[in-house]
Formats: C-alpha cells, sequence, structure tokens
C-alpha cells in the first residue's frame, strides 16, 4: 500500500472533488508512478537520443532486429462487441454537455479526449473525470443558462478515452515531491472509477493512446494495462486500446507497436495533424524538409499518402481496426456556403479514406457524423469493417515515407499571417482554460497549433523564400506577429499578450521547442 503521505496535491481539493480523489484512487494511481515512473524517463531519455541521431544526419528505417515480427505470422487479440463496427467517431473533450452531445451524436465511437483538445487545468482534469464516470453510468445531465437541457439517448456511441501523452506531466500531483506522469494519472483515475462499471454494463475500459514513438513505449502501456487489471481484478485483456500513429518514428514501427499491445490492441489511427508537426519537428534542423504552408499538407502529398496506405495494410494484416483521421473542416449552422464547403471537404477527405480501406473516421462536430456515416456506409454496406481488405498492393517504403517533395508547394504572405494567427489564437485560448477552438471554420486543438509555430519556426531559421521574394526573418515575423495582434485584440477586445509573449519564445529560440504544451503548461492558470 502505498503511504499517500508521500503524494501531494496542489491545490487543496475541493470538496466536490471528493468522488474523484478518493484515498484508493489516489493510492492506484501512486502505485502506477511509482512503479513505472522509472522506465517513462528512460524512455523519454530514448527519445532524445535518437533525436540526436536524426540531427546527426541518421535517417530513420524499419528495425533490423523486429525483422521477424514484421515478417511474422501473428494477429491482435479479438474485437469487443462494441468496437466492431467504428465507421464514425466524433472526438472532443471531456467538457459536460460535449460528452453529452457527442454520446449522442449517432456515431459509432466517442472519442473522450484528456489531451489536445483539453486545456488541462487542473478543474478541467477533475472535472472531466467526474463527467466520465457520470457518463459511464448514464447520470450525466446537463442544463445551459438558457434552461435547454442535455440527456443522454438510450442509444450512445461507445465511449474511449484518451489520455495525455507520455511527455507530459501532472504538475498539481507530486509523488515524493516530483509531478507524476500525466498518462498515468489520467488513465488511472479512469480504470480505477469505471473498468468494472463498464464491464458490467457490457462495454469495457477503451482507450486511445497517443504520441508513441516506439514499440517500448507501446510496451510499457501493455505493462501497465497488464498491472492495472491484476490490481483490481479485471479479467486480463479486459483493456482494449488504439494507438494513434502520430509521430514519423512510430509510422517505422507499427508492425512492433501492435505486436506489443496484441491482448490489448484494437487498432492505429492516423493521427495526421501531429504527424505532419513530427515531421517537422524531427527534421527541424534538416533544409530539404522545409515543407510549405499548411493549406497545401493534404492527405494526397506523397509522404502521408504512404503512411496511411502503410497503416491500413499493417493493421489488416493482424486483424485490427484502421482508423481514418481528422479533418478540420467544421460547419456552420448560420452560413449554408460555409455549411456546403465543409461537408463538401469532408465527403472527399472520407470517401478517400473508404476507397483505401479505413475502417472508419473521425469528425470532429455531429453535424459531420452523417457525412461520414454516408460515406462508410457505401463502401461497407451491412459489415462491420473491411479487415478482409488486405492491401498486398502496397509497397511503402522508408525512402517514401521520408520523402519531403509537395509538388508545387510554395509559402505565401498569407500562409504565414495564417500561421501566426492561428497560433495566436489557440495559445490565448489554451491559457484561459480551452483547448479546442474553431478559427476561420476550421477545428483547431493542440496538434494543428503545433504545425503552425513549428512552421514559423522553421521558416525563420531556413530563411524561407515567399512567393512575393521575401526571405522569412525574424524582423518579418515580429511585424506579422504585431499586426495580428492588434487585429485581433481589436477585434475580441480580448488581450494577446500572453499568448503573443509565448509564440515570440517559440519561434524566435535558437532551439526548437519539442512541444508547445510544455512552456504554455507553465504558465497556464489554474
Amino acid at each position: 500500500m502505498i503511504n499517500l503521505e508521500s503524494l501531494e496535491i496542489l491545490p487543496k481539493p475541493a470538496p466536490a472533488d471528493a468522488a474523484v480523489l478518493t484515498q484508493e484512487a489516489l493510492a492506484f494511481v501512486a502505485d502506477l508512478a511509482r512503479r513505472f515512473e522509472g522506465r517513462r524517463q528512460a524512455l523519454l531519455a530514448a527519445r532524445q537520443v535518437r533525436a540526436g541521431e536524426i540531427r546527426g544526419g541518421r535517417k530513420p528505417d524499419f528495425l533490423a532486429e523486429t525483422a521477424q515480427i514484421r515478417t511474422g505470422d501473428w494477429h491482435v487479440a479479438g474485437c469487443p462487441a462494441d468496437l466492431l463496427d467504428r465507421r464514425t467517431e466524433i472526438t472532443g473533450p471531456t467538457d459536460r454537455k460535449m460528452i453529452i452531445n457527442a454520446l449522442n451524436s449517432g456515431a459509432k465511437v466517442f472519442m473522450a479526449d484528456c489531451e489536445d483538445s483539453l486545456s488541462p487545468t487542473w478543474r478541467n482534469a477533475i472535472d472531466g473525470q467526474q463527467h466520465l464516470m457520470d457518463a459511464v453510468r448514464r447520470t450525466i445531465g446537463f442544463t445551459s443558462p438558457e434552461g435547454k437541457r442535455y440527456d443522454l439517448q438510450a442509444q450512445t456511441a461507445t465511449l474511449v478515452v484518451r489520455p495525455r501523452g507520455w511527455h507530459l506531466s501532472e504538475k498539481h500531483v507530486l509523488l515524493d515531491g516530483t509531478p507524476i506522469s500525466a498518462s498515468l494519472f489520467d488513465f488511472g483515475l479512469y480504470f480505477f472509477h469505471n473498468a468494472a462499471e463498464l464491464l458490467a454494463r457490457g462495454s469495457g475500459p477503451y482507450f486511445y493512446l497517443p504520441k508513441l514513438e516506439s514499440h517500448l513505449e507501446a510496451r510499457l502501456w501493455n505493462d501497465v494495462f497488464g498491472h492495472a487489471q491484476t490490481s483490481l481484478g479485471i479479467p486480463a485483456g479486459a483493456i482494449r486500446a488504439t494507438v494513434l500513429i502520430e509521430t514519423i518514428l512510430a509510422a517505422f514501427e507499427m508492425d512492433e507497436i501492435l505486436y506489443e499491445l496484441r491482448d490489448h490492441a484494437a487498432g492505429l489511427n492516423a493521427g495526421r495533424w501531429d504527424y505532419m508537426f513530427s515531421v517537422i519537428k524531427k527534421f527541424h534542423d534538416d533544409p530539404a524538409f522545409v515543407l510549405p504552408e499548411r493549406a497545401q499538407l493534404t492527405m494526397t502529398v506523397p509522404f502521408m499518402r504512404a503512411y496511411t496506405e502503410l497503416l491500413v495494410q499493417t493493421c489488416h494484416k493482424r486483424g485490427a481496426h484502421a482508423i481514418g483521421g481528422m479533418s478540420a473542416f467544421v460547419p456552420n449552422r448560420k452560413d449554408p456556403a460555409v455549411n456546403e464547403t465543409a461537408f463538401a471537404n469532408v465527403r472527399a477527405d472520407k470517401q478517400r479514406e473508404a476507397t483505401d480501406g479505413f475502417d472508419g473516421t473521425w469528425v470532429a462536430h455531429p453535424d459531420l457524423v452523417p457525412v461520414a456515416k454516408a460515406v462508410f456506409d457505401a463502401v461497407l454496406g451491412d459489415r462491420p469493417n473491411q479487415k478482409d481488405r488486405q492491401r498486398p498492393d502496397v509497397r511503402a517504403s522508408a525512402a517514401a515515407l521520408l520523402d519531403p517533395r509537395v509538388a508545387g508547394g510554395t509559402i505565401s504572405v498569407e500562409g504565414l499571417r495564417n500561421n501566426v494567427s492561428v497560433a495566436l489564437q489557440y495559445l490565448a485560448a489554451w491559457l484561459q482554460g480551452t483547448g479546442a477552438v474553431t478559427i476561420a471554420n476550421l477545428m483547431e486543438d493542440a496538434a494543428t497549433a503545433e504545425i503552425s509555430r513549428a512552421q514559423l519556426w522553421q521558416w525563420r531559421v531556413h530563411g524561407a523564400r515567399l512567393t512575393d521574394g521575401r526571405s522569412v526573418t525574424a524582423d518579418l515575423y515580429r511585424e506579422v506577429r504585431a499586426t495580428e495582434v492588434t487585429r485581433l485584440e481589436g477585434e475580441t477586445g480580448q488581450s494577446l499578450q500572453a499568448a503573443a509573449g509565448l509564440l515570440d519564445d517559440l519561434v524566435l529560440s535558437d532551439q526548437f521547442a519539442e512541444f508547445l504544451t510544455g512552456p504554455a503548461y507553465q504558465v497556464l492558470a489554474g
């Protein structure tokens, strides 16, 4: 039993938090942290070693030491009934109203996000756990300030939870004076409170795992799962996890990641926006990897196409689901023209995924669920998935995965301005406790904001040439940033000074910051 005197919570929990922060739950989380923190730190150190090797010119490749796994004949565990059909998945933060609307949306799965679309204030983290507990027990409800009531319908989506990534810590919970892993905090509280309840209701504890960079990081999650199940008397293999392939290094270890999690694996997801960011991040020193403006980084560019086709092939070879990514377009119920553009773009994106062999896809808004569902219905019919489509035609080489060329790629002044504007607005919202924001009819979360700020750093350092002939410099960035701050403050009446200062640090630093959420978390209020 963990001595809870070694566990400190800052600030002191409110009485309303007692149902979440029980002594037993905290002891369980502390046990996970004490048992696995050393391995987490070793894996984070290994990330830095690999990053240094890449900067030194050693390109990623498929691992020679795991070739037998890639060529072997094995499959992941069978799929639970409520995860067989995943043709439409909706995602969003663990806001109470959001949870209800998402579960009622008609989607097959709702991914409740403790990560990229959630600003991790203490209140958001703890309230989110309470909301999830209520959702599992179907006691969740919400009444808006206008008096509108929201409750769960009889038929709801299957709940899947995404904890924060291995790189993040929870600064409000200290074990022996050190912040604990945010991954283990999010997972531990949810699993402790809900695993048995979910099983009793005919479902199970299902998770999405973000930001993995290697199969060894998947092995750590698998060991956490095994220990957690044993500790609470949950049947072995009850947990199912879908891994987001959203880093360039994980793309080379998809077979191995599924293999490590094979008793708990449900599938892989093409986390496109984080994947684009990862390519920029891992090769930020290499001028050959200076990518064009974000609007031109579509899923049809060669390096993105190679990655997604390999994902489908890998999943179906192993009996796992291949889940498509998030189209950023968001409808606007007050503007039919915006709506039609959003629907058309989402429809085209989902048609490509369904045709390529994906078993399902993500959307960010309830109005897009019918659009995506219609596309996958046309391909799947009454079948729950298309895992039988093996894609033997795919030949995704290391060279294809690492080919950064984008035909006709350019960087315009407007593209530069848009990156500055998106980064400023997102950081301002994040610092105020909101992690998912609609900007110019696109859904922006931490992943898309990462692309914006990373490109600004990349373009400045490498002096990228704009379509008007100018090079991106620190002075040009400052000029555009100052103009955008003035414009946005004038439109909203809200100060952007804290966001601007943070963005300046990220863009003008000599060193590339690995994640914007690192420095931002240190100044996050609450």
